[in-house]
């Protein structure tokens, strides 16, 4: 069976191999008459090698005119050739790569046998970096610090997700929203580009992507003016490796996930091809995604007169699936210093879900007066349509480059719900009384981007980057409100409305970088972006108008005092823009009594961060940072006594400051145990006006992240992962201590192509959200929440091309797009 797939995929290979070919020299002169040929064999076993890939080469270039896989007996033969020198570069699994050179086809010597040609594994090599490198590589840079996972255990039967979820300082929540050092607002990037996604569907994505194809993370948490101003407590990039291997190669996974109440599945294919001038891939996943939480919400309403009791019980359920995501991408190398390329993303899904709720109400603790049942249905069809055209140019070995991308991003949601409420009087024999609702939310966006980026380097160490980039995002929102009590739905005007909104980002930079002696590294940048938006309420001719220029600079200083010690100093100015649905003026109904509104003249909130890292024997890091944040983007409750009711809105808190140390610990237990640890210290504070009132919230905060991979008998490795977060603020909210312990299990097959892993999070059932919100004197709102952390999961993942280099090219990435909610 083994040898029939790598025949298909041989003869897959061949297929694209002369389409490709046939493509690129259409114009070309006639093909030759020449002949070159050979069998390979394994140096130790003198085996034939089945399925290598022979890479044909003129001399002096590095693109192939030609490609051939061995076949059963390790022949392969190139026919046709012209006149010329040639060499041959041949490339297999687990085998040194060969080069033959000198090989001449001329009138008088037109056919070349190269008879037998011996071939060397690198079986043993290999065995022997796998069992040195249990944990990943932390290096600290001038502007960020490096995770390296190449060759890793952390990554073996892993996605991406996963080893995200378990950087040093990384938190991530079962939405997919990210926190670093215990911040909230931290932006993602793949290959140097922000991600375009919802934060759920971006967790989709990483879950979908193996962590094999990750060559490392950068923890950026002060980033330098060439990237985007967008995010409050920094960014976090993950590299992929670059597919560098002629041929096919790739991975497929099947797995499952069950959280006591629903089951989930996901199933991925990765295909990577290269040959000739051409490098491309494709993506797929499709799954089930379920997820839930029970919840309890108590409220106490302090009237002028009397004082209402509100006790709520939740539960709520939502289930995600459609039809494969799709990426599809692939390079064009003009020539050795140009590239072309594409990467075009379609996706779509149909969320079902639905809230429960019993509510109970009274002016007497414990005596409730009033019995509410709110059932909530709704159904949503999400689409998302990515596109992106790219060019690379390297004009010298100095660095000297230029890039371009251009983006378009389409994003739709059509959604529905119906409300269901039952009104039951606990002190009269009263009839239940009914009210039925029903609401349409058709909604999209449409994002443009262009940008160029340019690096000029003027000696080894000294190097300028200039760029630009302009978008425009157009949001349209029409959100369709219904009594549903009689034969047809009656519009509720008071509670439908249709909101567009159009906004247009012009930005420059230019980044300086250069090396004083051989100890201090400095780079410097200045960044501007232009911001012109225009948000109009259609339903009532409301027009909100907003114009304003920034300027973000950053300082970078890094000094080796010694080879066991360095320190690092930096400084930036960053800009979180609301996302789009935030400005959007619209109720979203949740019970009779609990509202989500809108707030369009909320105001971007801007950041100020100072850090200092010291590096220590290369391994150990200890990071200082203060941060001081202005109009800061939070979550407010509006509590109303008169009728019982709360509206959650987004709103600018006055300001918050937060200092902060960091120590980044790893330590080899046993040859065989190694473990990463992460210990954050903070004080946090907030001052917020709320009924031109001033609160404050203020907070000593801490967070231990240890993670363990251990080797066990019988080739079994095992992970665990470990987290504590004490009591911490968040604008109104306290937020009350929490932990976790996840564990993991992977064991190798088929000569480690068929990986096997169980994967068992929140052993314990201990990661439950309890957080409460100040809201005025002698009010209570308070919620105590479980999403269904703890779960079990089971995957298999099949490499069909074990070693092969896998890149994710063109992983069009705006920071528009982390906007448009999520």
């Amino acid at each position: 069976m083994k040898k029939r797939i790598l025949f298909l995929l041989g003869l897959l290979c061949l297929y694209f191999s002369s389409s490709v070919t046939g493509f690129t020299q259409g114009n070309q002169a006639p093909a030759g008459v020449g002949k070159i040929s050979g069998v390979l064999t394994d140096s130790i076993t003198n085996k034939p090698v089945e399925y290598a890939t022979v890479a044909l080469l003129k001399n002096g270039s590095t693109q192939s005119t030609d490609v051939k896989l061995t076949d059963a007996t390790g022949l392969f033969q190139f026919q046709g050739v012209e006149n010329g020198n040639y060499e041959l570069v041949i490339s297999f699994i687990g085998y040194k790569t060969k080069e033959v050179k000198q090989l001449s086809v001329t009138d008088q010597n037109p056919e070349i046998n190269l008879k037998k040609i011996s071939f060397s594994p690198v079986a043993t090599q290999l065995k022997e970096v796998n069992v040195q490198a249990l944990r990943p590589t932390i290096v600290q840079e001038a502007d960020k610090m490096v995770v390296s996972l190449e060759g890793t255990a952390l990554v073996a039967g892993k996605t991406a997700y996963d080893v995200l979820s378990t950087a040093p300082g990384v938190y991530v929540d079962d939405q997919g929203n990210i926190q670093l050092n215990g911040r909230s607002g931290a932006t993602v990037m793949i290959d140097g580009k922000l991600t375009y996604l919802t934060a759920r569907d971006l967790r989709s994505m990483l879950e979908s992507m193996s962590a094999e194809n990750i060559k490392n993370i950068e923890i950026i948490t002060n980033p330098s003016a060439k990237y985007d101003a967008e995010g409050s407590s920094g960014i976090l990039n993950i590299n992929l490796k670059k597919n560098t291997m002629f041929g096919i190669n790739g991975n497929a996974s099947v797995g499952s996930t069950y959280n006591g109440k629903q089951l989930g599945y996901n199933t991925t294919a990765s295909i990577n091809y290269k040959t000739g001038k051409w490098n491309s891939f494709l993506n797929l996943d499709m799954a089930r995604r379920a997820g839930g939480r029970e919840a309890t919400f108590t409220r106490v309403f302090k009237g002028a007169e009397e004082t209402i009791y509100y006790d709520q019980v939740a539960e709520g359920n939502f289930e995600v699936q459609g039809p494969p995501f799709v990426r599809l991408g692939s390079d064009y190398s003009l020539n050795d210093k140009s590239t072309f390329g594409f990467m075009t993303y379609f996706g779509t899904n149909k969320l079902q879900g639905d809230f429960l709720t019993d509510t109970y109400i009274g002016s007497a603790l414990g005596q409730p007066e009033m019995f509410i049942e709110a059932n909530n249905y709704n159904t949503n069809r999400y689409s998302n349509f990515t596109s992106n055209l790219h060019y690379v140019g390297k004009f010298d070995t100095l660095g000297t480059s230029l890039s371009a991308d251009l983006d378009y991003v389409r994003i739709t949601n059509r959604g529905y719900a119906n409300f269901y409420n039952y009104y039951d009087s606990l002190t009269s024999d009263g009839p239940v009384i009914q009210d039925f609702l029903y609401t349409e939310t058709p909604g999209g966006f449409d994002i443009f981007s262009a940008k160029v980026d340019y690096v000029l380097p003027f000696a080894k160490d000294r190097k300028v980057e200039f760029g630009l980039k302009a978008s425009k995002v157009i949001s349209d929102s029409d959100s369709r409100f219904f009594f549903n009590n009689g034969d047809e739905p009656v519009p509720d005007p008071r509670r439908t409305n249709h909101f567009i909104y159009d906004e247009n980002i012009y930005a420059g930079y230019v980044n300086w970088s250069s090396k004083f002696g051989k100890t201090v590294t400095v780079q410097a940048g200045l960044r501007a972006e232009q911001t012109v938006s225009e948000g109009e309420l259609i339903t009532t001719g409301q027009v909100n108008d907003k114009s304003y220029l920034d300027l973000f600079p950053s300082l970078f200083v890094q000094q080796k005092v010694n080879d066991n010690y360095e320190i690092n100093y930096n400084y930036s100015r960053r800009i979180y823009r609301p996302n789009y649905g935030q400005l959007n003026p619209f109720f979203a109904y949740r019970d009779p009594y609990t509202y989500w509104l809108g707030n369009p003249g909320l105001r971007p909130q801007y950041t100020h961060s100072v850090g200092v890292t010291q590096v220590f024997k290369k391994t150990y890091n200890l990071v200082l940072n203060y941060q001081h944040v202005k109009d800061v983007i939070a979550e407010i409750p509006i509590i109303i006594p008169e009728d019982t009711t709360t509206v959650y809105t987004i709103g600018n808190a006055d300001d918050s400051r937060s200092l902060s140390l960091t120590a980044i610990a790893p330590v080899k237990i046993h040859k065989n145990w190694d473990t990463n640890n992460t210990l954050l210290v903070s004080y946090n504070e907030y001052n917020t006006t709320v009924d031109e009132k001033q609160v404050m919230t203020d907070q000593v905060f801490y967070m231990l992240q240890t993670n363990h991979n251990i080797i066990l008998p019988y080739k079994l490795r095992m992970e665990v992962n470990g987290v504590y977060q004490g009591k911490g603020v968040h604008a109104l909210y306290i937020v009350e201590p929490r932990w976790w312990v996840n564990l993991g299990f992977k064991r190798s097959f088929l000569d480690d192509k068929l990986d096997v892993s169980v994967n068992m999070n929140d052993i314990f059932k201990s990661q439950r959200l309890k957080l409460a919100a100040k809201v005025g004197e002698g009010n209570v709102n308070d919620f105590d929440q479980y999403f269904r952390f703890r779960n079990i999961g089971f995957t298999l993942r099949y490499k069909f091309s074990k070693g092969q280099k896998v890149e994710d090219r063109r992983n069009t990435n705006l920071e528009e797009l982390n906007r448009t909610g999520g």
